[in-house]
């Protein structure tokens, strides 16, 4: 037997190195696209046998079903809208009504709970006794009162203790507060001083990120931003206003007119979700400082950089790393407990969702596009919070 019969007679050495690496790595990703499209089809399976189960139990009892009724007149007012609405309209634009209302007060409340939350954990870790103990006490009253309870003593306070819309509170010239809701001045040309002032907060943010970025962190230099934005889009508020003319509101017999309005049922939603989020993103933020390494505050003192520098450069941007996540989780949970606007008759998306179920009967498909719409909304928040995550955050490598 020749040299090269023994050597095809000799076993076959198993894969070594990159090769073998290689072919576990393609095995286990079979193994997974498999159990992935075996569960796909499980999931697909269940749904089109209750979507079947359903609508043969819908034909039987001569139940309509499809979205068609979006389309028909929706026969209710809503009292407060951003868009111009009436009972003739099309029952999609009273869930678009519903919608934005929702949209408006979720991202009011996330912003008034996000700054209130940071002031109340800085408080929380203050060396002084009395400071400690109101921002322990904000945290300890409104995390464990029930948000429901919240909402019915807030809603209670504005239309039982304020006075009727003839004797308001003056705030100054510029505002009135009453039963009926917060009346404030306005520009006479608020579309046109609205746009300015988003216009001129963009341009601000953009030059004041571009103007300090490298002086300072991306997260400094964001922050820095959007406080001075906000000062300039005031400042653009006034002026125009102040060409051209104030737009007041003013008693006039039993009611309240001029100027823009917040009704009470919306202050009281926005008051007690702003006090029930706070709390939480008050512990979050004072879990985040204390996470730093204190040793590393003294290293920036010993530097010779101020206590401000310290908590800008060094204590807040590690914060966020452990901040930022639960505050996703945070704004999510708000954006859904809005939905309890309907038990103080704040008219969102769910009390639009109820007055179309009584007009049209189609409970199923209207809880469908409420569902939806939450979906929507959530997986928006944490999209943005994800990726404002993956700049703050530096994992260890």
């Amino acid at each position: 037997m020749t040299q090269a019969q023994l050597d095809n007679q000799q076993p076959q050495k198993a894969p070594q190195g990159d090769d073998a690496w290689r072919r576990r790595e393609q095995a286990r990703r079979r193994r997974e696209w498999t159990m992935q499209a075996a569960m796909l089809v499980v999931v697909v399976g269940v749904v089109w046998l209750l979507a079947g189960n359903v609508s043969e139990n819908l034909a039987q009892r001569n139940i309509r079903s499809g979205f068609e009724f979006l389309l028909n007149s929706a026969g209710f007012d809503i009292g407060e809208s951003t868009i111009a609405f009436s009972s003739s309209d099309e029952l999609w634009r009273a869930f678009c009504v519903g919608i934005l209302n929702t949209v408006r007060v979720a991202l009011l409340s996330i912003a008034t709970a996000t700054v209130l939350g940071v002031v109340v954990g800085l408080m929380r870790i203050a060396r002084h006794p009395i400071i400690n103990g109101l921002g322990t006490a904000h945290v300890e009253v409104y995390r464990n009162i029930p948000l429901i309870i919240q909402l019915f003593a807030i809603y209670l306070l504005i239309t039982e203790l304020l006075p009727m819309s003839t004797e308001a509170l003056s705030l100054g010239s510029w505002a009135l507060l009453s039963k009926a809701g917060l009346q404030f001045a306005i520009p006479e040309q608020y579309g046109l001083a609205l746009f300015a002032c988003i216009v001129d907060f963009m341009l601000v943010v953009l030059w004041i990120r571009e103007k300090y970025r490298r002086q300072v962190t991306d997260l400094v230099a964001n922050l820095l931003g959007v406080g001075i934005g906000l000062v300039f889009a005031v400042f653009v508020w006034f002026v125009f206003g102040g060409l051209s003319g104030w737009n007041k509101p003013e008693i006039a017999g039993f009611s309240i007119e001029g100027g823009a309005s917040l009704s009470p049922e919306f202050l009281a939603l926005w008051i007690g979700l702003t006090l029930f989020t706070s709390a939480s993103i008050a512990e979050i933020v004072r879990a985040g400082v204390l996470s730093v390494n204190v040793n590393q505050m003294h290293a920036g003192l010993a530097l010779g950089m101020s206590k401000l520098q310290v908590i800008s450069y060094v204590v807040f941007p590690q914060s966020m790393r452990l901040s930022v996540p639960p505050l996703a989780s945070q704004y999510m949970n708000l954006t859904k407990n809005s939905s309890l606007a309907v038990v103080i008759g704040y008219p969102d998306l769910v009390a639009v969702g109820n007055a179309s179920i009584n007009i049209t009967g189609q409970a199923l498909e209207v809880i469908c596009l409420i569902m939806i719409v939450y979906l929507v909304i959530n997986l928006v928040i944490g999209g943005l919070m994800n990726a404002l995550n993956a700049r703050v955050v530096r994992a260890p490598r």
